[in-house]
């Protein structure tokens, strides 16, 4: 493998965990339902047990997710966690008060009350998708910021500074300009609609009760009709707008019409990929809806969930694209080639990718050994290790 293809094959990864990520962002979703399906508690500390035994298994990725992106791309780690952290700071809060939730809110001595840290859940399901599509919307519609590597011998000013955010009218708001942008909320919103639809799915899948199941059919069409329409007009926006173009030869960055759009007919397989995972997203939701009873929908749809998002990743990075453009320096877009580690380093963890089926295999196992009995109303009742 050459220093070109080991780029190419980190930034698959690197989608594939991201598209992992989202998938298991069910767990957000199925947390926004603790209130709304609050006056059953039988059936709310129902929903709060099925997500609870799978959040470790989303901020695992999220970590991996951000351990991959810095050991093969850091010049992208350093741009923008260094430089939009606020965003990243209200995601990470977000996971925080997660896992402090699921695991106090029932303790003894608990003087806030249960409420309130099922309010922390209930936040985290909310912010988290918006937050973590807001951010990834970026990769399309640009950031604020300049990379200088001269900058590194600057020993004076900003001494080894690369990166470096910019104002945005004015005013530094370290990322958080992002939400003003009303694409990249469409996107945000999207991700918490498909969060929902994805733990609705789960829901039937998981909870074997009868009324879980009604207010699962229940909610599962309005909810993935709103994030249809969302991802729709999104996917629209994305084939329709202008991309920033990478010449291989001189790095130059230009500006290029129908760049994604391009980028998908130049790349047959990844399009396909994209095709299928929207059809099975819809089949997934469709066969669940159309057929009461049947309960494997959350494969069907999760699987298209991945390949979806792998698609669209791959198209923000492959084929000679900026994956991340900068809105105040053309020429400081990041791509695959100028913020990748170096060929050693690729080549290195490249060896260590070798053990992930071995990790994926054991997230198998301790998946099915957690799922091989559902959650009934018997068990929660009377179980005391419950959250």
């Amino acid at each position: 493998m050459d220093y070109s293809m080991l780029q190419h094959y980190w930034w698959l990864l690197v989608s594939l965990l991201g598209a992992l990520l989202v998938f298991l962002l069910f767990v957000q979703g199925g947390q926004t339902f603790i209130f709304p399906w609050q006056k059953d508690i039988t059936l709310q500390k129902m929903i709060i047990n099925s997500t609870g035994r799978k959040w470790e298994f989303t901020l695992t990725t999220l970590v991996t997710f951000g351990g991959a992106f810095f050991a093969s791309f850091p010049l992208f780690y350093s741009t923008s966690f260094g430089g939009a952290y606020w965003v990243w700071m209200l995601i990470l809060f977000c996971f925080v008060i997660q896992a402090i939730s699921y695991e106090y809110q029932s303790k003894r001595g608990n003087v806030w009350g249960k409420k309130t840290f099922q309010t922390f859940l209930f936040i985290n399901g909310v912010l988290a998708p918006i937050l973590l599509g807001t951010a990834v919307s970026t990769f399309f519609t640009g950031a604020n910021f300049i990379v200088s590597k001269r900058a590194i011998f600057d020993f004076v000013d900003t001494p080894g500074v690369i990166s470096a955010w910019q104002p945005f009218n004015g005013i530094q708001l370290h990322g958080l300009e992002a939400v003003l942008n009303p694409w990249n909320l469409v996107l945000g919103l999207a991700v918490l609609f498909l969060a929902r639809t994805t733990s609705l799915l789960y829901f039937i899948n998981n909870i074997d009760d009868k009324e879980a199941d009604r207010r699962a059919h229940k909610s599962l069409l309005p909810n993935a009709l709103i994030f249809v329409v969302l991802f729709v007009a999104y996917v629209i926006f994305l084939l329709t707008k202008e991309g920033w173009a990478v010449d291989p030869n001189t790095g130059i960055v230009s500006i290029e019409a129908y760049k994604y759009l391009h980028n998908f007919l130049a790349m047959p397989i990844v399009l396909i990929l994209f095709l299928v995972g929207v059809l099975s997203v819809l089949a997934g939701i469709g066969i669940t809806i159309l057929k009461p009873s049947f309960r494997k929908g959350i494969w069907i749809e999760g699987v298209g969930v991945v390949l979806t998002v792998l698609a669209l990743l791959l198209v923000a990075g492959w084929n000679n694209t900026a994956y991340y453009p900068s809105m105040a320096d053309m020429q400081s877009s990041l791509t695959i080639v100028n913020s990748s580690s170096s060929f050693y380093t690729l080549r290195a963890m490249a060896y260590v990718s070798i053990l992930i089926p071995f990790v994926l295999a054991y997230i198998f196992y301790a998946w099915r050994a957690i799922d091989i009995r559902k959650i009934t109303r018997k068990e929660i009742t009377t179980d005391d290790h419950t959250y």
